[in-house]
């Protein structure tokens, strides 16, 4: 059975000192036992604070983005060793956001992928498809190439361990949600893929979150699907109480 993973995405909010008490503040009601992976992704300039206040707690702390490069000319740019060096476990590689706003391609994350298990971090690989590609029934075919194109030369043994994060772009701060069948069916499909890519064991064991306006109010729901392993979670994730129900939720699945 694959353990569930919340994981919240805080994107460009916060100041440092704030990620770092919040963290502080919620760690000790996490829930208890080993029964949900949490994990927390704040802005790079939070991550010292953070990755200190969450030490010697049941969390880890990841990144929302990367370089694939160690080192180099690349302003404005972080690399996997600066990640690793401050013991970041997790990145968020190519969120919607990205592709949109800075025309992150599928070749890039392929690139950024293999770089993050080339330094022994957990790559969050989000698909989805626009509601354009929705309407025109596209969808399903949009979100298979994209797996295929993360996972592109990638080995069955570091398959195993990724994360992929399904969100749908039409339900990504909007409010609105993809129904949990149809949300779970797009899922399903995903693992279908990875199964096609790879074998059955390697779909069985890779865990697929679904993202776009989870809140406590849909999370039970959402987890009792089959192949829906956990959330990638926005705003949810930027308040303490809101937070704390969704990772109860995913103790409880």
């Amino acid at each position: 059975m694959r353990k569930p993973i919340i994981a919240g995405n805080w994107k460009m909010n916060k100041l440092a000192a704030d990620g770092a008490r919040f963290v502080l503040d919620f760690r000790s009601h996490l829930p208890m036992g080993d029964k949900v992976d949490v994990v927390v992704c704040p802005p790079y300039p939070h991550l010292p604070l953070v990755v200190e206040a969450a030490r010697d707690y049941p969390m880890d702390i990841g990144a929302q983005n990367m370089h694939f490069e160690d080192s180099g000319a690349f302003t404005g740019e972080v690399s996997p060793e600066m990640l690793k060096d401050l013991l970041v476990e997790y990145v968020i590689l190519g969120h919607s956001e990205r592709r949109e706003h800075f025309q992150e391609s599928d070749e890039l994350i392929n690139k950024k992928l293999k770089a993050a298990f080339d330094h022994q971090m957990t790559p969050i690989v989000c698909v989805g498809e626009s509601l354009e590609q929705r309407v025109q029934n596209q969808a399903y075919d949009f979100v298979e190439s994209q797996v295929k194109a993360a996972f592109d030369g990638v080995s069955a043994e570091q398959a195993k361990v990724a994360v992929v994060a399904y969100e749908p772009i039409w339900a990504i701060g909007t409010g609105k949600t993809a129904s949990s069948d149809d949300a779970n069916d797009m899922c399903a499909h995903i693992r279908n893929v990875l199964k096609d890519l790879y074998d059955e064991s390697v779909s069985e064991a890779v865990r697929i979150q679904y993202g776009g306006s989870v809140k406590p109010a849909n999370i039970d729901e959402l987890l009792a699907k089959s192949d829906i392993d956990g959330a990638l979670v926005g705003g949810a994730s930027l308040e303490k109480d809101s937070f704390l129900k969704l990772l109860e939720a995913g103790a409880n699945a």
